[in-house]
């Protein structure tokens, strides 16, 4: 079983950055592709970002250029990075573990969740 809890969450102005991490144990991090979604009031759960085993990176159109998921398998934690944040970045972000081989970045294939992180972007 594997736990995940985010940090770095907060309130910035519109254009300011922020750093999420997110801590994994339980588990052998480097099996995991890892990923980050977000979800607003009143919307659904949406893919944000995601890096697989290998370390290659996916990112929904709204966010390339702006966003960076990495991860540090020696720290067993994954982080999102992002820049020139706008209001509607603004959502709860979860970080989760996927551990199939064969997947992509709908939120069913991922096994394990974090509880959220609040962003919040002030215009």
């Amino acid at each position: 079983q594997v736990q995940l809890v985010e940090s770095g969450g907060g309130l910035v102005q519109a254009g300011g950055s922020l750093r999420l991490s997110c801590a994994a144990s339980g588990g052998t991090f480097s099996n995991y592709a890892m990923g980050w979604f977000r979800q607003a009031p009143g919307k659904e759960r949406e893919f944000v970002a995601a890096i697989s085993r290998g370390g290659t990176r996916y990112y929904v159109d709204s966010v390339k250029g702006r966003f960076t998921i990495s991860r540090d398998n020696a720290k067993n934690t994954v982080y999102l990075q992002m820049n020139s944040l706008k209001p509607e970045d603004t959502a709860v972000y979860y970080c989760a573990a996927c551990q199939a081989t064969i997947w992509d970045t709908r939120a069913a294939f991922f096994d394990y969740w974090g509880q959220g992180t609040q962003v919040t972007v002030s215009s």
